[in-house]
């Protein structure tokens, strides 16, 4: 399946502004969202090819989101790649548990995101 329509979750503008950039740059189609709750709902009503998820959000973090997005027919075959801060050991197994296709470490590279992206 050829990867066309990303959503990217970051509660961070910043963050999210970077994101949006990197991967609308690439010719993607993106849509956003700033919270887990928003990214379950968007994944629901717009069916994106991918999801790029932070994990430290407020209320419904990604970990929450993406399990809840997995116990979901219309929702559980989206690959969901995480980018976050936490790096350490069981953060990553955390992520392979819940069925995610990679986990990026904050700060990442253009290249870092475009490749697990084109991976899929």
């Amino acid at each position: 399946m050829a990867i066309r329509k990303v959503l990217v979750v970051d509660d961070a503008k910043a963050d999210l502004a970077n994101l949006e950039k990197i991967v609308s740059g690439a010719g993607y189609l993106v849509t956003t969202a700033t919270s887990g709750a928003q990214a379950i709902e968007k994944a629901k009503a717009d069916r994106p090819d991918a999801i790029l998820m932070d994990v430290n959000m407020d209320n419904v973090d990604g970990f929450k989101a993406a399990r809840t997005m997995q116990s979901m027919p219309e929702t559980k075959s989206i690959p969901v790649i995480f980018v976050t801060s936490k790096d350490q050991k069981a953060d990553k197994v955390w992520a392979q548990m819940l069925g995610a296709k990679a986990l990026v470490t904050k700060p990442y590279t253009s290249a870092q995101i475009l490749e697990q992206l084109q991976a899929l």
